[in-house]
């Protein structure tokens, strides 16, 4: 099965068997196959955050369970949502509503099995201010059950799925706390400058998906994975440093004392915003994305994001980590 056409990187990847399970029994069922033959597996979603391999061995599953309702309390409502929903869509259908909860996570691609693994961000909001739980199912063993938000030990850009959980579980369906009440937030750069003084869930999804068609490139028609690496993390005494030699730099104050820095503005500092090496290069209107021109592969596209990553550390003494998933 060619899956050069499932991540939105397009990098090249044969999958011995691929299957796409639309129900959470016929999901066991692939579970069950694979435990009797012994074969790997490699869970994939949408394919907009991961890096695959040339070659993918064993079983190659994407859970396609795309049901979603809504059970309403008053003001509060909990989303019950199937893996395999586009996350946009949703965030749209959501909007639409009238729901406030996942508005400012408009036009973040994949599907909403994913969204936990990497706890998708944006514009001020990440899925662990929503979240309620998470359906899983046990590879080793087919049995479901659900993990509560803290349980899933919530990070920037992190989670237990990438840890301790990584390759044990399977994320069948999400729960996700939600309010008819207005609650916008709005204080991520021009955002608020773009809606109304009343502004509806609608609006601000609106406004976040121009602003990020305004930055990002389009995946389907130039080949990227989004942010490429991860906006650092360093020491305030760091921080501190580094604004004596570059006053304007973007720095957001987190707690534990420490900074999170703006990975797109070191990586523009260092002259790389529309720079390319063969395949691969920087996007030219945001620095943070690297674009896939086609003929590529992984090992091509992890040695120009090296290349980038040494730029910046030889500059700056920060150490750019890739966001994608690398199987």
């Amino acid at each position: 099965m060619d899956l050069t056409t499932a991540n939105t990187l397009r990098l090249p990847c044969q999958a011995a068997r691929y299957i796409a399970p639309t129900t959470l029994s016929s999901l066991q069922a692939a579970l069950y196959s694979a435990r009797i033959h012994q074969w790997p597996i490699t869970l994939l979603g949408g394919g907009s955050n991961v890096l695959l391999p040339p070659t993918l061995h064993g079983m190659a599953l994407r859970p396609a369970l795309r049901h979603w309702w809504l059970e309403r309390s008053g003001d509060d409502v909990t989303a019950y949502v199937g893996a395999g929903v586009s996350w946009h869509a949703l965030v749209m259908a959501l909007a639409t509503h009238g729901l406030w909860g996942v508005e400012n996570l408009a036009l973040i691609p994949g599907d909403c099995g994913a969204a936990p693994v990497q706890n998708i961000g944006a514009y001020g909001v990440e899925l662990s201010d929503v979240l309620k739980a998470v359906q899983v199912v046990e590879l080793a063993t087919g049995e479901m059950h659900w993990l509560n938000a803290d349980a899933c030990q919530f990070g920037y850009r992190d989670s237990i799925f990438k840890r301790t959980l990584a390759g044990r579980v399977v994320i069948t369906q999400l729960a996700l706390r939600l309010s008819a009440m207005p609650k916008p937030v709005l204080g991520y750069g021009d955002l608020a400058a773009r809606v109304s003084e009343s502004p509806t869930p609608l609006s601000v999804a609106q406004a976040v998906c121009a602003v990020r068609q305004e930055k990002l490139p389009d995946p389907a028609v130039l080949a990227n994975a989004g942010s490429f690496f991860k906006n650092p993390l360093v020491s305030n005494d760091y921080t501190h440093r580094l604004l004596k030699e570059y006053p304007d730099m973007p720095h957001f104050p987190q707690p534990n004392s420490q900074t999170k820095l703006a990975a797109g503005w070191l990586i523009d500092q260092c002259g790389l915003k529309g720079h390319r090496q063969g395949a691969f290069g920087v996007h030219d209107r945001q620095a943070l994305v690297l674009v896939h021109f086609g003929g590529g592969d992984r090992p091509g596209l992890l040695r120009f994001a090296d290349t980038i990553a040494q730029t910046v550390f030889d500059r700056f003494g920060v150490l750019l980590e890739p966001e994608p998933r690398v199987i």
